[in-house]
């Protein structure tokens, strides 16, 4: 499988210090599923009474271990549960060899861990199509559950990694009444990233207290903010998973508590912001804001139009201020616009006013702004009071130099 042979000019300094969850731990091994060399194997075993929420690709095409993962998600929480990932094959469009591979997995994991077949929950990403060596997983699984440690989050990052050149990880801690809520996450992603609920996989961890429905309903309101606001190259993977599991350890109940839904909200948009600025050959990261719009829906096509098309990302790359191609991604959107009301901005620079150039526009400056690393395009559609932010990066050779050899 093709790699980046660099890191990413959009990576943070380093892999954050984060904060041991209480109630989880962590172990990783190299298993040999597809790389030789390096941990692709990673488990998260989980305390009773943790309780897990997730939101999955909504791909007609999707693997047999998010479809597993689906059925589960809502189940009861007494017992233990296990949260089992392999990088370098997706087991998708594998038919029933996949769903074979997932029962073979879960079983295993479930013995070597003493915890329900039900609250084993694993995801699988890379080469789709390819049957899973899930023998080779399974293996491992004893020493995996010996191996376990509340330290290991970041030895986790990098057993998920695929095309990505770095690990992800974002937390966050919050006083509550007193006592400290930890939360700490991490995920995968850097191609096939469009999410529609990239390969994209994110897992997230928390000591606060809170009950499934209550859990699930804030972890969905948070994603369609963060993770469904991302796109690197418009195309949604078959594996889109993210896990959010409370293991109620801190005994502080965050029911409907706006400090702990903003901490959350803070992590996961950290998070998903990394898995943009390791878009596959990026070399700037960029914010569309779009206001205006007649509404809410209605925006954020229009922000996605501008963030998914070839042109205007090219142009990004190239450092040109194209103001055109925003013009015709917008048109394109499908949704309400006139030509007559749209102004746009490059940065600071107004460039575009009531459907013509802005006479106070200058080029200099606006090309300026496209040489920085991080790009702002702001367009006001002028109909409405419709919103939203979408981040995307460029596109570069890079792109398809990590694409075009992917399964070599």
């Amino acid at each position: 499988m093709a790699k980046k042979t660099s890191v990413s000019p959009l990576a943070p300094a380093a892999f954050p210090a984060l904060q041991p969850v209480e109630g989880v731990r962590f172990a990783t091994v190299a298993a040999g599923v597809r790389y030789r060399g390096r941990d692709d194997v990673m488990l998260a075993q989980l305390d009773p009474g943790t309780v897990l929420a997730g939101v999955f690709t909504t791909s007609s095409t999707r693997a047999a271990p998010v479809l597993d993962c689906e059925e589960k998600i809502g189940g009861a929480s007494e017992a233990g549960a296990v949260i089992l990932v392999n990088s370098g094959n997706a087991n998708a469009f594998t038919g029933g060899r996949g769903r074979e591979a997932v029962s073979a997995i879960t079983d295993a994991a479930a013995r070597a861990c003493d915890v329900p077949h039900a609250r084993v929950f694993t995801s699988s990403t890379g080469v789709i199509g390819e049957p899973l060596p899930f023998d080779r997983i399974t293996a491992h699984l004893d020493t995996l559950a010996k191996a376990l440690s509340p330290d290991g989050i970041a030895a986790a990052a990098r057993a998920i990694m695929t095309t990505d050149t770095f690990a992800k990880g974002a937390g966050a801690t919050v006083d509550l009444g007193g006592k400290t809520v930890t939360i700490s996450g991490i995920a995968k992603g850097s191609g096939m990233i469009a999410p529609d609920m990239a390969t994209m996989l994110v897992y997230i961890f928390t000591d606060a207290r809170i009950g499934q429905a209550d859990l699930q309903d804030m972890v969905s309101r948070q994603n369609a903010r963060t993770f469904n606001c991302i796109t690197v190259d418009g195309d949604t993977s078959t594996s889109d998973t993210m896990l959010v599991a409370a293991t109620g350890a801190s005994g502080v109940d965050v029911t409907g508590d706006a400090g702990f839904e903003a901490a959350l909200h803070k992590v996961m948009l950290d998070l998903a912001h990394q898995v943009v600025r390791d878009g596959e050959g990026a070399t700037k990261f960029v914010e569309i804001r779009v206001s205006g719009a007649v509404n809410d829906k209605d925006a954020r096509r229009h922000a996605l139009s501008i963030a998914n098309s070839p042109l205007v990302k090219t142009a990004i790359a190239g450092e040109d201020p194209n103001w055109g191609r925003v013009v015709m991604a917008v048109g394109k959107s499908g949704a309400e616009a006139d030509r007559d009301q749209l102004s746009i901005r490059f940065g600071d620079v107004p460039v575009a006013e009531k459907g013509w150039v802005s006479p106070d526009y200058d080029e200099a400056a606006a090309a300026r702004h496209m040489k920085e690393q991080s790009i702002f395009i702001t367009v006001d559609i002028g109909l409405g009071e419709g919103a939203a932010t979408v981040w995307t990066c460029d596109l570069t050779h890079g792109y398809i130099d990590i694409n075009a050899d992917y399964r070599s």
